[in-house]
């Protein structure tokens, strides 16, 4: 009797083994695919138009996807409300802004401060202040998240939303190192040396975009390893019940600041290519509105799949243009009817566009229906 179950295991063990290889094969064409028209997308669209707006706005969307990817870690994965998010993407921006163009680099290079010969030239050390929006964004994530991620449910989002304040008040107030309301000017684009090679990115949005596209392959290669590992595992006992993952021994303030630091880094990144991209950092555009943006790009295209967060974004950001291109006489309603349309999405599809199998499964009946 024990051998046909014991061949009854090893062909259902095989079965699953092969599933999953032809799982893992389809995702690595999927990739593949998107990876191909991601490269070819500016050029196809230059001779379509002749123009480079749509690589403009694909990189104006890149930022968005970036931010998203960055959320979906803090929010999807470990199943913490986090409504201040914006703030480590403002860190990520003055962070940049004040090493290159803000009073305090003028005041200490060129205002009787420290003389160097010749005055430092920040084109060529964009890549350098990438690492420096990484790490001074984790660090907020980190100093935010240790004393309050004991917090749960709405209490850890109303610190979340509270710091978030914070860091845009504090970017109003301290005129001397921010500039205050009227915000940061001239910030230089960065420069690239290659090989011999000099490239400046200028106004141009192709580099940008191409920026963008290998920083989110990156993220989305991090985050999906992540998730496989013994931390993913982890975040995901948190999610379903903190309680029960404490008491089975998880560390659960420490896979939290993981997730916190993880998704703060990812915003820091965000910060510094707009801030390059852009020339230009005011606190106004870091309210609590622009988190709850990137929140509605998580929750719409599925909270805990990192391709469900890249088609939300996608979607958010390039369905109003499309609309305000397309009939400009209903320019002043376009976010009318996008908004009714993220509520029909919401009614009818809670899981969102693209959710991860976890999630769909969470949401569904006894009968399999939602």
């Amino acid at each position: 009797m024990s051998e046909p179950t014991s061949v009854n295991k090893r062909g259902s063990l095989w079965s699953r083994l092969h599933l999953r290889e032809r799982i893992k094969d389809r995702d690595t064409a999927i990739y593949g695919v998107l990876l191909v028209v991601a490269l070819v997308w500016p050029m196809s669209t230059y001779y379509a138009t002749g123009s480079s707006f749509l690589t403009s706005q694909a990189a104006h969307a890149g930022t968005w996807v970036l931010l998203a990817i960055g959320l979906n870690v803090v929010v999807g994965f470990a199943g913490l409300l986090d409504l201040g998010y914006v703030a480590f993407y403002a860190i990520g921006n003055y962070a940049y802004a004040i090493v290159t163009a803000g009073t305090f680099s003028k005041a200490l290079f060129f205002g009787g401060g420290i003389h160097l010969p010749p005055p430092p030239v920040w084109h060529d050390w964009m890549w350098l202040l990438l690492l420096v929006g990484l790490v001074a964004a984790m660090v907020a994530g980190v100093i935010l998240g240790a004393p309050t991620l004991r917090l749960r449910g709405d209490y850890l989002a109303i610190v979340t939303l509270g710091f978030g304040e914070i860091v845009r008040i504090a970017a109003r107030n301290f005129d001397s190192i921010t500039v205050g309301p009227r915000g940061i000017t001239s910030i230089p684009h960065p420069d690239l040396h290659l090989f011999g090679l000099h490239y400046s990115f200028g106004l141009d949005p192709r580099p940008y975009y191409y920026l963008l596209v290998v920083l989110c392959a990156l993220m989305i290669g991090v985050v999906t390893r992540l998730n496989h590992s013994r931390i993913g595992r982890a975040w995901v006992a948190i999610r379903e019940d903190e309680i029960a993952a404490a008491a089975m021994g998880v560390p659960t303030v420490r896979m939290k600041l993981w997730a916190f630091a993880i998704g703060a880094s990812t915003a820091g990144v965000a910060g510094v290519v707009q801030a390059s991209r852009v020339n230009f950092v005011s606190p106004d555009g870091f309210t609590l509105l622009t988190s709850i943006f990137i929140l509605s790009m998580v929750v719409l295209g599925g909270m805990g799949n990192v391709w469900g967060a890249i088609v939300g974004a996608a979607v958010i950001v390039i369905v109003p243009e499309v609309i305000r291109s397309a009939v400009p006489s209903f320019q002043q309603y376009r976010f009318l009817v996008f908004g009714a349309v993220l509520v029909a999405v919401m009614i009818f599809r809670p899981q969102g566009l693209i959710p991860s199998r976890r999630r769909a499964m969470e949401l569904e009946t006894a009968d399999g229906t939602l």
